[in-house]
């Protein structure tokens, strides 16, 4: 079985790579200089880490460098994980597959964000992860904006043995969600999460679509969506941050979602978006398969990042 570290260390393949060439291997285990230290902000700054986070870690082995000019590579990767760690304390997000609420009501996970940013697929790759873990759950296809989405949800579901409610391309998304609810509470399901549309005519028209989905699932429990996820595709690197404002600003995010890590070497940004707004995040899409979403564990994103293979 693969381990954990491994699936964060595989679909973190292209930052890693990025950090690895740009350094000349730095952590394989030899002497670090002043050179190897500046090649290594270099990485980080091409991997999206961002400047707050980039001079923190620089900072904190140059402190060591200079304490002990016989500093290896591999001290200062130990370091760099460190830093990373502590910046990301608290910023991992827990869902309890079994979350149905006290009063009986299911648990209302509602998916925001751009078309592209892997919405519909994160939808089904959850909804069998929590099915995996024990709970029940119904998907909602409320992109019904977005000809293909409402069909490639189906398909995913069939696959993976969801059950989905639907309707047509072009129909009222609130509606569909409002189904999906009493769906959801007549058979008892744990959680409902809704796919959301990620684009309208205007980012205001969208932002309106999305108030009025939250409104209509308020008629059934004052609470709902209870979770209100960004997904945003981690190869737009720092743009991604701007992204997290704006839906954040006009639907108060509670998670995040960064999908697509395997296919970039930007897989920094998500310390900026939580450094920023600190929003938890959920999970991390590393691959193409339903259990390429993985929860997500700072300390398995930073030892991935850093080379680090036993977690100490």
């Amino acid at each position: 079985m693969i381990s954990i570290l491994r699936k964060f260390k595989e679909g973190l393949a292209k930052t890693v790579a990025v950090i690895a060439t740009r350094t000349h291997g730095l952590f394989g285990g030899r002497r670090i200089d002043a050179a190897s230290v500046g090649e290594l902000e270099d990485a980080l700054y091409a991997a999206d880490f961002g400047v707050a986070t980039t001079r923190e870690i620089i900072a904190e082995i140059k402190e060591a460098y200079r304490k002990d000019p016989e500093l290896k590579g591999r001290q200062a990767a130990e370091i760099g994980a460190t830093v990373l760690r502590r910046i990301l304390e608290g910023s991992e997000g827990r869902l309890d597959p079994k979350a149905k609420l006290p009063s009986g009501l299911p648990l209302v996970i509602a998916l925001i964000g751009v078309n592209g940013s892997g919405k519909t697929t994160t939808c089904a790759k959850l909804g069998a992860r929590i099915k995996e873990e024990g709970g029940s759950v119904i998907l909602a296809a409320a992109d019904t904006f977005r000809a293909a989405a409402v069909e490639q949800l189906r398909t995913w579901a069939q696959r993976l043995g969801l059950e989905v409610v639907a309707s047509h391309t072009g129909a009222d998304a609130a509606a569909v969600a409002f189904d999906a609810w009493q769906a959801a509470r007549s058979r008892g399901c744990d959680v409902l999460i809704v796919d959301t549309a990620g684009r309208l005519h205007t980012k205001d028209n969208l932002m309106a679509e999305l108030a009025k989905i939250r409104r209509v699932l308020q008629k059934n429990d004052p609470d709902a969506p209870h979770h209100r996820w960004l997904v945003v595709d981690g190869s737009l690197g720092a743009n991604s941050i701007e992204q997290a404002r704006v839906f954040h600003k006009s639907f108060g995010l509670t998670g995040l979602v960064v999908t697509k890590l395997d296919g970039t070497s930007r897989g920094g940004a998500l310390v900026g978006i939580y450094r920023e707004l600190k929003i938890p995040i959920f999970f991390l899409g590393l691959g193409e398969k339903a259990e390429d979403l993985q929860a997500f564990s700072a300390e398995n994103y930073a030892n991935a990042v850093f080379g680090i293979d036993d977690g100490k």
